[in-house]
């Protein structure tokens, strides 16, 4: 019986839940690759592809999000692409005090669910329309569209994580309202087809994590609040 349960554990492992925003994308390019193969094998099979691209676009894999008071988890998938210390920008309303902001660059492969990077109250949720630069660019944070999150934590202090839609990325879609309570590591939202997030640490506190390092949503860890730690230092190697 145990052996059974190993091999339909290892068999549904390949295979990860489709969020719903996605389904209805799954289900077009399906009959569009069913269209195809009616006028052409070749065709069908280029559809075939774009279905199965399509449905592994819109996973949505469980994660593991540590819940220690403090700990400030990526929202993204992807790839840390700037550390900088800057102004927030105004539309946040967090003052003209510099904060660290860390940066995550979704590719088109990368998982495009986004969760809160820490608990609280979400004070705003703001959407910006802007053009659609490259999501590595950066100034995709002040040109691209945007939908902004202010998160005021139990402790009372604010922090805010920006979706950015990329060169690709035509919809931000969002899962949350204003005045909503969040969990740390829970969905807030979705970017289709690329983008980048940005998310600015308390003032005062600098990040965890480095250029070049992949994060995962909701797993990887990208500041401590609760600890003196000073920024890490990082090679490839």
């Amino acid at each position: 019986m145990s052996e059974n349960k190993s091999l339909f554990e290892t068999i549904t492992g390949f295979f990860v839940p489709i969020h719903p925003d996605g389904q209805k994308f799954v289900v077009v390019s399906f009959i569009i690759m069913m269209v195809l193969f009616l006028l052409s094998t070749s065709l069908g099979w280029v559809g075939a592809i774009l279905t199965v691209y399509v449905a592994y676009f819109f996973r949505d894999p469980e994660r593991v999000t540590p819940l220690r008071e403090g700990l400030v988890v990526s929202p993204a998938d992807g790839k840390v692409s700037s550390i900088e210390t800057m102004k927030p920008p105004s539309e946040l309303g967090l003052g003209e005090t510099e904060r660290v902001r860390v940066s995550v660059f979704l590719s088109v492969f990368d998982v495009h669910i986004n969760r809160s990077p820490v608990p609280g109250v979400i004070k705003k949720s703001i959407y910006t329309p802007g053009t659609f630069v490259n999501a590595d660019l950066d100034k995709a944070s002040e040109d691209n569209e945007r939908r902004s999150y202010v998160i005021e934590m139990p402790s009372g202090v604010e922090i805010a994580a920006v979706q950015i839609a990329g060169l690709i990325a035509r919809r931000i879609v969002t899962f949350t309202s204003e005045g909503s309570t969040i969990g740390v590591g829970e969905r807030i939202g979705l970017i289709r087809f690329g983008s980048r997030m940005d998310i600015y640490l308390p003032p005062g506190h600098g990040a965890l994590v480095s250029v070049g390092q992949r994060a995962v949503g909701g797993e990887t860890i990208l500041a401590d609040l609760k600890s003196d730690e000073a920024e890490r230092e990082a090679r490839i190697s």
